[in-house]
């Protein structure tokens, strides 16, 4: 009888710690995320703060080819940051990232326009920009391995998919604050001082999240772990094929993920003139319905598997491009109903993208084995996406963006289908 009672008071232990360390950090990983987001959800308004006058649709373009800077620099941070927190720890690994990330979102809140600095003004965005993409490097690896390592037996996608949950609820904060300062204040307002506003509020987020961060236990993954002296070269001599793997079965997943989570606002308002303020709510309502669901897809995940989940949503995507951007006609309605539909099918990815990347390495090295090659898609695969959907509609090829994204479904298809089954692989 003690026996059994010592069981399950050492279970119920677990189960508490498991729920504290997903809060924790998920929270964490809201904020960071809402940093993130804030750039592309004010990206239109601010642009021509930060270039020379004359010319709108050059500035923005600017501005988003800076967006993809952030992504560029994302595999330098994952390597680095990666590498920290599989030999120091996720816990120390996560509290240096938050702290870079809130750090850089509050220069780019204050940072003074071209009409006050000149040049100065595009290079301090540009160098803010870099320091928010090594951070998010950084904490993608981290981040995830936190999370699945702190699973129950069984719950590994379950407990992966709040660090989906947490990335759509920062970007839903973000696009709720754009929705908010657009509709609550003068156009005038919102160019002048309103965007700022929002970045710095953004950046304050993060002491919350640093504090949270610092009170959490490092994972016994972790602690049980082989510390090696060179985690990057033992990760790519020892596990290429897993590398290999993740790189390409994030392909699909980061384009589509950056045109329905983040960039479909701007897209419409660009491509169909409509209010940016009736974009966001589209935004705001579809990430509502995502974030709610992607637990329950998590479950799912860990009940089924891995492979008909994202099968699911590759192939779904891969019928709903060419549709879905012919839907898409200034009106809320048809908006809201691309950005839905598009967002339930995003749940077979999203709610098995950490899971499936930490069951593919062992702890020692599960940090930059998972952001690296991730990062990598994202940079080139992912960081594109607002520059060459609006190159495409601002110079008459509007019509060929839902071919963008059903090719990178494509290949996300042919890489779910031939790739191992890992929902019961132990992972230490």
């Amino acid at each position: 009888m003690d026996d059994t009672r010592t069981s399950t008071a050492q279970g119920n232990d677990v189960e508490r710690g498991s729920r504290r360390a997903i809060l924790a950090g998920s929270v964490g990983n809201a904020v960071e995320f809402i940093d993130w987001a804030v750039y592309t959800t004010f990206s239109s308004v601010f642009a021509h703060h930060f270039f020379p006058p004359g010319n709108d649709s050059a500035a923005l373009l600017s501005t988003l080819a800076i967006f993809a800077v952030g992504f560029v620099v994302r595999p330098v941070g994952a390597a680095v940051m990666g590498a920290y927190a599989d030999r120091h720890g996720r816990k120390k690994g996560l509290v240096l990232t938050i702290g870079l990330m809130a750090a850089a979102t509050f220069v780019i809140g204050v940072s003074p326009s071209y009409a006050q600095v000149g040049l100065a003004a595009p290079v301090i965005l540009v160098v803010a920009r870099i320091a928010q993409g090594f951070a998010a490097g950084g904490e993608f690896g981290s981040a995830s391995a936190f999370l699945v390592e702190s699973a129950g037996p069984g719950r590994r996608a379950f407990a992966g998919s709040w660090q989906q949950v947490s990335v759509g609820v920062g970007i839903l904060i973000a696009s709720g604050t754009g929705a908010l300062v657009t509709s609550a204040l003068p156009r005038q307002a919102v160019d002048s001082w309103g965007w700022r506003l929002a970045f710095v509020v953004a950046s304050l987020f993060g002491l919350a999240g640093l504090w949270l961060r610092r009170s959490v236990k490092e994972t016994a993954s972790f602690r049980h772990a082989r510390s090696q002296r060179n985690v990057l070269g033992t990760m790519l001599r020892k596990h290429p094929k897993a590398a290999l793997r993740v790189f390409g079965l994030n392909i699909a997943g980061v384009v589509l993920y950056n045109m329905w989570l983040t960039y479909l606002p701007t897209y419409a308002t660009v491509a169909t003139h409509i209010p940016l303020s009736r974009a966001l709510l589209a935004n705001v309502i579809g990430l509502v319905v995502f974030v709610v669901l992607l637990p329950f897809a998590g479950l799912l995940s860990d009940r089924i598997g891995r492979k008909p989940t994202l099968t699911a949503f590759a192939g779904g995507f891969l019928v709903l491009s060419w549709p879905a951007f012919r839907l898409l006609d200034g009106g809320f309605l048809p908006l809201l109903a691309v950005q839905v539909t598009g967002l339930v099918l995003l749940l077979g990815y999203s709610a098995n993208v950490a899971a499936i990347m930490a069951e593919q390495f062992p702890p020692e090295v599960r940090a930059t084995g998972i952001g690296l090659p991730y990062a990598l898609s994202v940079a080139v695969f992912g960081g594109t996406v607002p520059y060459l959907t609006t190159w495409l509609t601002t110079s008459g090829r509007g019509g060929w963006v839902w071919l963008y994204c059903a090719i990178a479904a494509a290949i996300g298809l042919v890489i779910y289908l031939t790739m191992p089954e890992t929902k019961d692989r132990r992972i230490g």
